[in-house]
């Protein structure tokens, strides 16, 4: 759906029906609360945050990218990042574009989410990831929630009903 040649890491296959489809199944079944992506998708969720930042609807313009990331990006952000990653400073470009993201490095190259962490690494990483995710799930009264969770089953709920 979604691919970088190898040899070329700006040329993208597919991407404008990709990203049809991403906003398709987002408007069918959110709202959501959150993008997580690695890799190509963390690129493709910071390219739709990016680009809804800038209040644009539609993707049909050739340099989304430079729509997208036109302003600083006012989302909170984590952005995992390995010390070897034949990718690491287009993953630290990626990260500057948001205001205030947590960087949090590995040891490793690029990875599949199949790395031994949060078990092997520094224990300071876990702990900023720990307090980053309170504080995102923060409520005024100290409890932790999802904003959106209530949304998510009345969806479900709501669709049922109709089938």
């Amino acid at each position: 759906m979604y691919t970088t040649s190898i040899q070329d890491l700006t040329e993208h296959v597919n991407l404008e029906e990709c990203i049809s489809y991403v906003c398709e199944y987002m408007m069918a079944n959110g709202p959501f609360d959150g993008f997580l992506g690695s890799s190509q998708g963390a690129k493709l969720s910071a390219l739709l945050i990016g680009y809804q930042a800038q209040a644009r609807s539609k993707f049909g313009d050739a340099k989304i990218c430079d729509v997208a990331y036109k302003d600083t990006i006012k989302v909170k952000s984590v952005h995992v990042i390995g010390d070897k990653d034949r990718m690491k400073l287009l993953s630290e470009e990626l990260a500057s574009a948001f205001d205030k993201p947590l960087i949090i490095k590995h040891p490793y190259g690029h990875i599949k989410l199949n790395f031994p962490w949060p078990s092997q690494t520094d224990e300071l990483a876990t702990s900023q990831l720990r307090n980053w995710i309170e504080e995102v799930l923060q409520t005024e009264d100290g409890v932790l929630v999802c904003k959106h969770g209530m949304d998510h089953e009345e969806k479900r709920i709501e669709q049922g009903s109709k089938n």
